[in-house]
């Protein structure tokens, strides 16, 4: 559809504003060709505006969900997936990661720097490690042992209920 047509349609229906319709008034009283286009399409509008549309029957929903509830339901797919197949298939890359960190680590020549020259710390563990300090970890630890043994016995009380 070209444009001149598109315009003369949004004429025909009224969907212009003042200065784009006068400007297609215009064109419809100097072009002949245009004219001729309008009024094809004039008499267009009216041949569909004089049909009349066609309605389905008043049973036509009710005809259509009856030939639906005849029609079989559709099967579910069920397809299993052999668990030897995925454990074949991960052992086959575990095995070859495995074998390529080997190759790697044997390949390497571990060395480390001597950062004792940059570093020079001393440190005096008898400072740090007091009684005390034992005693508030070891009381910190023996708290979260009883909270998480409250936890899993919670958790087995209820799965057994």
């Amino acid at each position: 559809m070209n444009t001149i047509e598109q315009q003369l349609w949004d004429y025909i229906d009224g969907n212009l504003n003042e200065t784009q319709r006068k400007s297609i008034e215009e064109k419809i009283e100097t072009d002949v060709s245009v004219k001729l286009q309008y009024e094809e399409l004039l008499n267009l509008n009216i041949a569909f505006s004089e049909m009349e549309l066609d309605e389905p029957s008043m049973s036509f929903i009710r005809n259509v969900m009856e030939s639906v509830k005849l029609e079989p339901a559709p099967v579910l797919l069920k397809t299993k997936v052999d668990n030897r197949i995925i454990y074949s298939i991960g052992g086959f890359f575990v095995l070859s990661l495995l074998t390529l960190l080997g190759y790697v680590f044997y390949n390497a020549t571990f060395t480390m720097p001597d950062l004792s020259k940059y570093f020079l710390v001393n440190f005096e563990l008898d400072k740090f490690i007091t009684p005390t300090s034992l005693y508030i970890f070891l009381g910190v630890d023996l708290v979260l042992g009883l909270i998480f043994m409250d936890y899993f016995l919670r958790k087995k009380l209820n799965h057994n209920k």
